[in-house]
């Protein structure tokens, strides 16, 4: 065999090329870049995907070496003490079956069968789990022939399970496996890929955090499994941070705030579709109203489309072949005697707005003059998500988009991009949120040429390196029409959100023929570029109330100023003080219950109203206003007029936070 049919050459990830033996790992390709980082290996990324060290790389991978300073680290850890949370599991319940135990953003979980656990048991499982650690027992690698493998996971059915779709090569395994990987510790063995830490103590520290129901692959039909949620970290002080911030995140769940504040509501003959009640529709109103001035910047037409389609729509845009095959699309066969012959076919709700606008541009004849030819429509789309993960407002049924579609020509792309990129990042920063933009790149189940997918994700990488703000590079995250930009949000405890997006497609306008004449008086394929500002005005809302915990802004705060009386001989100037707001536009009310003032200000405080207008006989005389807001500062003998011209610059200006009383 000559030199080079026994070698490979990998990408690293500064861009130059290594050549490494066939059959090197990742841990070899370590320690031909340098012992120092061979020694400290824990793991490695092949085409971003994270794999043991043992694992072999391939010609052409792109490969990255984890170590212990490394981002992936801490999901490596994770993963190792997933392993220990069913070491401890089995010393206390020996008849449990495991079923799989992979890391989380937040931690890991684990998912059991016959065990009966509940959350008063988490005490002792967490005394175990830091015996297990504090035991700093190895981690060890184990290949195992197959033959050998299912004697050692005999009686285990979801384990036996998993063996099969691999040595069947299903669920994405390769069909020619001989082995297996198991990774032991002590006197626990598990059917695992990995990665690992080298040992349990290199687990920092362990608790557990919640119990619930679920069931095997995910499907109903299925085994209903016991998953056990845990988290890890390097340190105490890190874990004690988390609960801080898990405690922080709970005082903010939109979900309480909204009851709180009544500003909607999801009923049980409406799963997964949220109602928006008054005062939440007012911030909702406030959001379209904003994103339609911006809109009008960046030329966009809007454009209303129905929710219901013939699937041939669908099928034509790809959308039904992808969605229909994880059941993610609401699609019915229509017949009875209201329908007849065409009438009598498919139809469906549809999941995205894109192939209606479609249907916009090519009911004309386009010239190269027209594009870019933009539509925009707050489109109310529909997926039929599982139920056990809808959650509020962030996971939904029903939905209503900020979108937008711009049919472009090549050399129009990247100036449309860019603006497009330059709003979103004008938007979030009105929201007090820092933003970062994140490349997704073509996916797995992409549709379209491999060439055609280069050249959009260069258009979109040359628009992110115009804007100059940099961006992240998310491997196989695209749509499967397209690549994206994501622009992921910073909330006020340091949550990250994907809200606004912008995603290039050349593979729709291919699929439904769209064209322009050129220039040449030839026939032009157009670019479609999709893109919205928020993203779905559901989990845009749900992100709000999170992040300034019901505390908003003026120009969004569903009731702006409260006018609290003093006492009924009042209440006659207090509702012509309400009316004079309202004729300025604001939110106004008069707190005309019998309360006292001070549970009157109590409630407005807990309310979340920004001002409150306190007014009695001496303010009636002299035709004035007390002021306080919400931060409790309080000045007297204000005038209305002066106040009224400061909410005005106030709102305008999309200030955070109330600011007439500032020192």
């Amino acid at each position: 065999m000559s030199q080079q049919e026994s070698s490979i050459t990998v990408e690293l990830p500064d861009g130059s090329t290594l050549d490494v033996p066939s059959g090197a790992t990742v841990e070899d390709v370590a320690y031909e870049i340098g012992p120092g980082l061979g020694s400290d290996t824990v793991a490695g990324k092949l085409d971003g995907e994270l794999v043991a060290k043992e694992e072999p790389v391939y010609d052409g991978a792109r490969v990255e070496i984890v170590t212990p300073s490394a981002d992936e680290y801490l999901q490596v850890m994770r993963h190792s003490a997933a392993h220990v949370l069913a070491q401890a599991i089995l010393r206390e319940y020996p008849d449990a079956k495991l079923a799989t135990g992979p890391p989380t953003e937040e931690g890991f979980y684990y998912d059991f069968d016959d065990v009966d656990v509940d959350e008063g048991d988490f005490d002792d499982l967490v005394a175990e789990m830091e015996a297990i650690v504090d035991d700093d027992l190895d981690i060890e690698r184990e290949e195992v022939p197959l033959d050998e493998a299912r004697d050692r996971v005999a009686g285990d059915p979801y384990k036996e399970e998993i063996l099969e779709d691999l040595a069947a090569g299903d669920r994405g395994a390769d069909d020619d496996i001989e082995t297996v990987s198991f990774y032991g510790q002590g006197d626990f063995s598990d059917l695992c890929a990995g990665p690992h830490v080298a040992s349990t103590g290199e687990i920092g520290a362990v608790d557990l955090r919640e119990i619930a129901a679920t069931n095997w692959r995910g499907d109903e039909d299925e085994p209903r499994l016991t998953r056990v949620y845990g988290t890890a970290f390097g340190s105490e002080s890190d874990l004690e941070d988390y609960w801080e911030r898990k405690e922080e995140a709970e005082r903010r769940d939109h979900r309480r705030i909204g009851r709180e504040m009544n500003l909607f509501s999801i009923p049980e003959h409406s799963p997964g579709c949220v109602h928006f009640h008054p005062d939440g529709m007012a911030i909702r109103r406030e959001l379209e109203d904003y994103i339609r001035a911006k809109n009008d910047e960046l030329g966009y037409e809007e454009v209303w489309t129905p929710e219901l389609n013939k699937v041939d729509l669908w099928k034509t845009s790809g959308h039904y072949e992808h969605f229909c095959e994880e059941d993610e699309m609401f699609h019915w066969d229509q017949a009875s005697a209201r329908t007849e012959g065409d009438d009598a076919d498919e139809y469906g709700l549809k999941p995205m707005n894109c192939a209606n606008h479609v249907h916009l541009y090519q009911r004309e004849r386009r010239s190269y003059r027209e594009l870019p030819k933009r539509y925009c429509e707050f489109g109310t789309c529909y997926r039929n998500e599982r139920s056990g993960e809808l959650s509020g407002m962030l996971r939904v049924r029903g939905f209503t988009q900020d979108d937008g579609h711009a049919f472009v020509t090549r050399d129009q792309i990247q100036g449309e991009v860019t603006r497009t990129l330059e709003v979103i990042d004008e938007v979030l920063a009105d929201f007090g949120l820092d933003v970062t933009f994140k490349l997704e790149t073509q996916p797995d189940d992409s549709f379209g040429d491999d060439a055609l997918w280069e050249r959009a994700e260069s258009d979109l990488r040359s628009s992110l390196d115009a804007l100059g703000e940099g961006y992240e590079v998310e491997a196989g995250e695209g749509a499967f029409y397209g690549p994206k930009i994501a622009a992921d949000a910073e909330d006020a405890i340091g949550r990250e959100w994907t809200v606004g997006t912008v995603q290039l497609d050349f593979v729709q306008p291919d699929r439904f023929d769209l064209v322009y004449v050129g220039e040449d008086n030839e026939e032009h394929t157009p670019v479609m570029i999709h893109r919205a500002l928020l993203g779905t005005f559901e989990r845009f809302m749900a992100v709000m109330i999170e992040h300034f915990a019901g505390r908003f802004p003026l120009w969004l705060a569903p009731e702006q100023v409260r006018v609290l009386p003093l006492n009924e001989e009042v209440l006659g100037y207090a509702h012509r003080l309400r009316n004079d707001f309202e004729e300025s536009g604001f939110r106004a009310t008069v707190a005309d219950g019998d309360d006292t003032l001070q549970r009157k200000i109590r409630a407005a405080h807990d309310e979340n109203v920004p001002y409150m207008l306190i007014v009695g006989p001496d303010e009636e005389e002299a035709g004035t206003v007390s002021v306080r807001d919400r931060a409790e500062r309080e000045a007297r003998d204000v005038d209305p007029d002066a106040f009224r011209e400061h909410l005005r610059a106030e709102r305008e200006e999309k200030r955070l936070e109330p600011d007439f009383l500032d020192d």
